[in-house]
């Protein structure tokens, strides 16, 4: 018999960020598994509640059913480490990384050190932890001190896509990610100034509704820096098919990824990548699709940048390198798969405590 999972997740489900993108696709997957599951739905307020979200939070764990499996989006369970403690005798959670909160670029000390002890205590509290990649595994093994047997590595899945012509004239540069600290649109903003005396364009994807004094602060910049003719902020786009497939190059220089759902796509897409070394980048990005640059160094972004563009034989060889890429890369029946494995795991486990309890 298939397992049932109650799934937690705060927020509107159809967010356009990959967190809630992977939510999505999982879902998906894990019905057309056969997989039932119910969908509880927390506060948009998550992972910064007030008191009403976390009484409301602490009030849908309690109506689960007892014994139930109970996944638990990241985005809420690292700041629910209360409601788990009073919970996880009771309940079967499975806590769901897709990033540490603390590592949140533009926290303060005080608020990351909160935020780390909030959420290493509920991850300890889960029965399992699956995570997006295998940097965001080691990270919470060397510094949340999680048991490496209680972690899984789930990869996000991509779909097979149709590679971009890549004909742009000039060349199209693509960014796909709210506007965050984190994103490192700045850094962007600062090599495309460095650049200027070569052709392209570019579009910047995605939400300015997360930290509207940041989406503001990189909008700015790239006026005072004269690129205003020459870089589109598109806001949130529900279908991103249009905007790879007339791409011709990814570029994101993000300080942190816990895996990076946009650089699988762009690769699925064929689409050579530009980007920082950070987090799981590497492991999604081969050094044949595309060219990680130090994080937070303008300067080595622009370089790279400079030459792809002003080299087409390289542009063509990472694109040959990207397509290959795309090849090997996971889908979401994968996904789901290895989720399916982690539930049933646990489903067996505490139905044999709770036969040796009762005997």
């Amino acid at each position: 018999m298939k397992p049932e999972l109650y799934f937690v997740i705060p927020g509107e489900l159809q967010t356009l960020t990959g967190g809630y993108a992977y939510d999505r696709e999982l879902i998906r997957a894990l019905q057309a598994a056969g997989i039932r599951v119910h969908h509880v739905v927390l506060s948009s307020r998550f992972p910064a509640p007030d008191a009403a979200a976390l009484t409301d939070a602490g009030a849908k764990m309690a109506a689960i059913p007892d014994h139930a499996l109970v996944m638990i989006d990241g985005l809420a369970y690292g700041v629910m480490d209360a409601i788990a403690e009073q919970e996880h005798q009771r309940l079967n959670i499975i806590a769901l990384c897709h990033h540490p909160l603390a590592l949140e670029s533009g926290l303060d000390a005080d608020l990351a050190n909160t935020l780390f002890r909030s959420e290493k205590k509920a991850l300890a509290l889960a029965c399992a932890v699956v995570v997006t990649s295998p940097a965001t595994a080691a990270l919470l093994k060397n510094r949340f001190d999680i048991a490496p047997e209680n972690i899984t590595v789930a990869l996000p899945g991509t779909r097979k896509r149709s590679f971009a012509p890549c004909r742009g004239n000039p060349p199209r540069l693509l960014t796909v990610a709210t506007l965050t600290r984190r994103k490192a649109h700045d850094v962007l903003i600062t090599a495309l100034s460095q650049i200027q005396d070569l052709a392209w364009s570019a579009r910047i994807v995605g939400g300015d509704h997360f930290d509207p004094a940041w989406s503001g602060f990189v909008k700015n910049k790239s006026i005072t820096l004269g690129l205003d003719h020459r870089v589109h902020f598109t806001g949130s786009i529900d279908d991103l098919n249009a905007e790879y497939t007339a791409a011709d190059i990814f570029v994101l220089p993000s300080r942190f990824e816990g895996y990076g759902m946009v650089f699988a796509e762009a690769l699925s897409f064929g689409l050579p990548v530009v980007a920082a070394h950070a987090g799981a980048v590497p492991d999604v990005v081969p050094a044949s699709a595309g060219m990680l640059v130090p994080v937070d160094d303008a300067d080595a972004l622009a370089a790279a940048l400079r030459s792809i563009l002003s080299q087409p034989e390289r542009l063509q060889a990472l694109r040959q390198g990207a397509q290959a890429a795309a090849a090997e890369l996971p889908d979401w029946q994968d996904t789901a798969a290895r989720v399916i494995r982690v539930l049933q795991t646990v489903a067996s486990t505490t139905e044999h405590q709770h036969r040796h309890y009762e005997a």
